[in-house]
């Protein structure tokens, strides 16, 4: 079996053994992947019991369909499309009712979690983390969940366009909104200044920020917006703030998962690989 540089079996070595019926590289690659689905479901649900279904029925999932797993897609990938599919399910079971986010200072009041950092470094993240899902939280579902995979997950265009079912095109240009609403919740939440006035030649340059970075504008127009910026203070502020929410949003911790949900998830698991046997 192929390994890492640390001695530990690849995720491609595991994913074969796995599908060949090996339930201890199976057990591994649930293990591994175990944070990644139950996080995922806290930011599009918001609720750790929602979140806790969502990573069951997801790991489930896996166990039960791992062997006719094809590879079409990378096993997080797939992971994704299954979660989302869930997380799809019990919002339309709650009739798509918001998640609700405790304010900005109850922070410090939430239950501590496992293998937690420094207090001062646990506070600095709920509150980025809590800024941040309070953010999103008023966005709209199909806005949400593209930030949430592109920006939070760290997915490329391509594979949030293989997780939503969506064109790439549609991913961008749903993408360039919601980066757009994103930042305003974010600024009002956190507050932020309104900047100095427009101009009447300024140009829409939010969405040409966010283009750029999808790698859609060419050389010749990002040069022009770069210049545009560098002389107006309005479009200056509008990149600085647009530039800022994104990297609270990619540094905001994933959530960890507690022991009791460990726990569950663990004899679930096991309940499903004994009935394999």
């Amino acid at each position: 079996m192929a390994n890492e540089g640390d001695g530990a079996p690849t995720e491609d070595a595991l994913l074969l053994a796995a599908r060949k019926g090996d339930r201890a590289a199976l057990g591994d690659l649930l293990e591994r992947h175990q944070r990644q689905v139950f996080a995922f479901g806290m930011k599009m649900c918001g609720d750790p019991d929602d979140a806790q279904e969502v990573a069951q029925d997801t790991l489930l999932s896996m166990v039960r369909s791992v062997r006719d797993f094809r590879g079409e897609a990378s096993l997080s990938t797939w992971l994704y499309t299954v979660a989302r599919s869930f997380c799809i399910k019990k919002r339309r079971r709650t009739k798509g009712a918001p998640a609700h986010y405790e304010p900005l200072d109850a922070a410090a009041h939430e239950q501590a979690a496992a293998s937690a950092p420094s207090p001062e470094q646990t506070l600095l993240g709920r509150e980025t983390r809590d800024a941040v899902a309070a953010a999103l939280d008023q966005l709209e579902p199909e806005a949400r969940e593209v930030v949430i995979l592109r920006d939070l997950e760290g997915l490329s265009a391509p594979e949030v366009a293989q997780v939503t079912g969506l064109s790439v095109a549609a991913v961008k240009s749903r993408l360039h909104r919601a980066r757009q609403s994103l930042r305003t919740q974010l600024l009002a939440l956190v507050g932020g200044d309104g900047g100095a006035p427009a101009q009447p030649n300024c140009p829409d340059v939010l969405t040409m920020l966010s283009k750029k970075l999808e790698d859609e504008i060419g050389p010749d127009l990002c040069a022009e917006m770069e210049r545009h910026v560098d002389g107006c203070p309005h479009c200056k502020g509008l990149c600085d703030s647009l530039k800022r929410t994104l990297a609270l949003c990619k540094s905001a911790p994933s959530p960890l998962v507690p022991r009791q949900v460990q726990e569950s998830l663990r004899k679930a698991v096991q309940a499903a690989l004994d009935e394999q046997r």
